[in-house]
């Protein structure tokens, strides 16, 4: 989400408490959050859920957006965690219609008919996340928004090393977890 110095000035403004300034904010947005959800939720349902979602969180936590970074910067944390928030409420919806629990893992090749994702990514970040949550954040920064490690560091507040070694080892996580196939 590479933004306009229009963007980083409305959201400096909507942090400020300018509600226009959120409401122009949160319309140009829109369609870039829409596509970055898609990143991580390719049904088009579930990712217009977590837009949703991601979109009311930045309305609700504008004020904490201090420009210290860029906005797209804190934005893709926000819609990182929103459609990761996205995918477990809809696997534990699935699970819940299903009246019990699945009995093994998803065979990493196929597509998920929950959400519409690639369940084997996502279970294998969640275990990461349940695992080494000080990991998840710099990975989903990189690979999923797509970052620079320059960026990722001034967002996690952290020295370039630290954050290319955490990427390192959750790249290294997430392969043990999924296995071969993912080599």
């Amino acid at each position: 989400m590479a933004f306009n110095e229009r963007t980083e000035e409305l959201a400096l403004k909507a942090a400020q408490g300018d509600q226009g300034a959120l409401n122009d904010l949160l319309g140009l947005i829109q369609s870039d959050v829409l596509r970055h959800t898609g990143r991580f939720l390719p049904c088009r349902q579930d990712a217009e859920e977590a837009c949703q979602d991601a979109l009311l969180q930045v309305a609700r936590n504008i004020h904490r957006f201090e420009g210290r970074s860029r906005f797209s910067t804190w934005l893709h944390v926000v819609v990182a965690n929103s459609a990761r928030s996205t995918y477990r409420s809809l696997k534990r919806r699935s699970v819940e219609q299903a009246g019990e629990l699945p009995s093994q893992r998803p065979d990493p090749r196929r597509t998920s008919v929950i959400a519409g994702s690639r369940v084997d990514i996502l279970e294998a970040m969640e275990e990461l996340e349940a695992k080494k949550p000080d990991l998840i954040q710099a990975l989903v920064l990189r690979d999923v928004s797509q970052l620079e490690y320059s960026e990722i560091a001034a967002q996690l507040n952290l020295p370039l090393g630290t954050v290319k070694s955490r990427i390192h080892e959750a790249r290294k996580q997430v392969r043990a977890t999924l296995g071969e196939s993912y080599s």
